[in-house]
């Protein structure tokens, strides 16, 4: 069925459609493949929101290191926003759109993906100065939170706004991408370029932390400092993996649209599937970064189960820690800067404390010791890692 041009289209947009070939391709998007997207940026928008939520409400996590996190939550919840927004003004809505409209659109999801992006960066940065770093500054270590946050957004909004400010195509239609027909091509090249350098420093920034993990425990020696290497090792690889996982196919797409014609690389009209694996990181992201804490999970669960109990100290964890335990903050890079005097000073405060403690039964070395949830957010937590749905801090 040959499409017809609509009272209301715009001749700009559908002229640059008609030379990628989009204009008589279909244009309604199947309601499976619609639903499916939607329940994914639903799924991001609450997630990040009970993040921020979670983040927002205790003072415990207003440390440098969960302000980025916090950062990071809130670009991916932009990036759900954003990626709604696409999917509810496209198909044969996009030929109403005017092109301030359409460079829009397309601008703020390329925002919020890069500022995702840069987030995670900027937490490998924070978590590698802090490793060099074992007294930090205070003032030091606030204005470098700012540089990297401002560095972040700055950098991610003159990104998505270029082709709004003239880097596009109009007026030469043999320089427009197929995927994104008002964008040029070389821009997208020059953000293939850009995104490649990032995931190119985030590889080398979790290396060099895991590097510097293992190399202080072999000074150290002993077991434990294995034992958190391993887990290090696992995050990192987790870390890594999903996001080469979700943003590669996106890089291979966008690279065979600056290079091959439509007619001889096909796929190219099948790019909704790439950005939705793109979007997708966004909705990985919480799992990755928050519950992996013991703490942030609690206070996630709190806000989940709408509990108004306010977030009780947690108790030392025995066995290995999780990423941002092992990774010192600027809380514990102070505590740890102390050295010996400021571990035997906590043992004193601990014994001065619990005067009663003589007079009750110990348990033995071989006794094991069981946690009793005190609410329903440390109960679903519980049943989560019975069955298998969250690492046990134990394993992990």
């Amino acid at each position: 069925m040959e499409a017809t041009i609509e009272e209301g289209m715009n001749l700009v947009i559908v002229n640059h459609y008609n030379h990628s070939g989009k204009w008589e391709r279909p244009r309604g998007t199947g309601t499976c493949k619609t639903t499916l997207v939607l329940i994914i940026c639903v799924l991001i928008v609450l997630e990040n929101v009970t993040v921020l939520l979670a983040l927002c409400r205790h003072k415990r996590f207003h440390s440098r290191m969960y302000l980025l996190i916090g950062n990071l939550a809130l670009s991916d919840l932009l990036a759900g926003v954003a990626y709604a927004v696409n999917i509810f003004t496209s198909g044969r809505r996009t030929f109403f759109l005017t092109p301030t409209q359409w460079l829009a659109r397309e601008g703020s999801m390329f925002v919020a993906l890069s500022a995702s992006t840069f987030s995670l960066l900027a937490i490998g940065i924070e978590r590698h100065m802090t490793m060099v770093r074992r007294r930090p500054s205070e003032t030091a270590g606030r204005g470098r939170l700012l540089g990297l946050l401002g560095a972040c957004w700055a950098v991610s909004v003159l990104l998505g706004a270029l082709p709004s400010l003239g880097w596009n195509c109009q007026g030469h239609l043999e320089a427009c991408s197929t995927v994104l027909p008002l964008y040029d091509k070389s821009y997208v090249a020059f953000c293939i370029s850009i995104f490649s350098a990032l995931l190119a420093a985030i590889v080398v920034l979790y290396t060099r932390i895991y590097r510097l993990v293992t190399s202080s425990g072999r000074r150290l020696g002993g077991s434990r400092p294995s034992e958190c290497s391993l887990v290090l090792l696992r995050t990192v690889v987790i870390v890594l993996g999903v996001f080469v996982v979700c943003w590669a196919p996106l890089f291979l797409l966008l690279l065979l649209d600056v290079g091959c014609s439509p007619e001889r690389c096909p796929v190219l009209y099948q790019e909704d599937w790439f950005i939705a694996l793109a979007v997708l990181n966004s909705a990985l992201n919480p799992l990755i970064y928050t519950l992996t804490s013991r703490e942030l999970r609690t206070a996630f669960f709190r806000v989940l189960c709408c509990s108004q109990a306010q977030l009780e100290a947690t108790p030392p964890i025995e066995g290995p820690p999780n990423l941002v335990a092992i990774i010192p903050t600027g809380e514990n890079s102070k505590s740890s800067a102390g050295g010996p005097g400021a571990a035997v000073s906590g043992l004193t405060k601990s014994k001065i404390s619990t005067p009663l403690s003589s007079s009750l039964p110990h348990p033995g070395p071989s006794s094991p010791t069981l946690l009793h949830p005190s609410g329903p957010a440390e109960l679903l937590s519980a049943v989560l890692v019975k069955a298998g749905a969250l690492p046990s801090l134990s394993k992990f």
